[in-house]
């Protein structure tokens, strides 16, 4: 009898709600292993089935010391993809005379500078070729899309993602690095009125990070694959 093949294994950081937590689902349906993340313990999420599939660990990626204790547990780990959906809104209602510098740095260093520092050492954990490393971003943060200067705080955060995941690119050519814009999707952070569920977001994005296995290069892809301008 032929030996099963070994199961798939994506990370998944940033998964307690949301459009992580719709990507645990929709790779552990694929039957991939998913190692995901959360900042504290998550009930009726509709995960236990899947116990065999699904490592929950803790994490906050603005945490230096949790993040270097998560490292050290994944040290060994070999993942075919990584994607790095940690990610807030910031403050909705507040222009830059009213945001103070706390929430704004927060902000940066939540969606911008904490995900580019751990994809550093996250990148040593794909598998050679193959692998593939995603930021979760959005087309607000095109500057060619946003025109009209939509969400601005939200978006600079993403535009600056985006800039510093250039950056990496060009530094780490070997990867394949995918910046996701998901759709305006029916989360908190969406809001009610998105047209978009989170199944199929999260199954458009898992078809995009499978397709672009091995391609080499970086792209802005949104959830059915369509390419965003920077």
């Amino acid at each position: 009898m032929a030996a099963k093949p070994e199961r798939k294994q994506v990370l998944i950081v940033g998964a307690s709600r949301g459009l992580g937590l719709g990507l645990t689902k929709e790779f552990l349906r694929r039957g991939y292993h998913v190692t995901a993340t959360v900042r504290t313990a998550i009930h009726g999420a509709g995960l236990e089935e899947y116990y065999q599939q699904l490592t929950l660990d803790t994490l906050d990626i603005n945490n230096p010391n949790m993040a270097e204790a998560f490292l050290a547990r994944m040290k060994g780990h070999v993942f075919d993809l990584v994607v790095l959906n940690a990610g807030i809104y910031g403050p909705r209602d507040k222009g830059l005379d009213e945001v103070t510098a706390e929430e704004i740095t927060h902000l940066m260093m939540t969606n911008a500078i904490a995900p580019l520092r751990l994809a550093e050492r996250l990148a040593l954990l794909l598998k050679p070729e193959t692998g593939v490393l995603a930021f979760m971003s959005s087309a607000l943060g095109s500057l060619e899309l946003n025109a009209n200067d939509a969400s601005p705080l939200y978006a600079a955060s993403k535009a600056m993602l985006n800039r510093l995941s250039r950056a990496f690119a060009a530094a780490h050519e070997y990867l394949t690095i995918v910046n996701l814009h998901p759709g305006w999707v029916r989360t908190d952070m969406g809001g009610e009125t998105a047209p978009l569920d989170v199944e199929t977001s999260a199954k458009g994005m898992a078809d995009v990070l499978e397709s672009r296995a091995g391609s080499g290069g970086h792209e802005f892809l949104d959830y059915r694959g369509k390419i965003v301008p920077w």
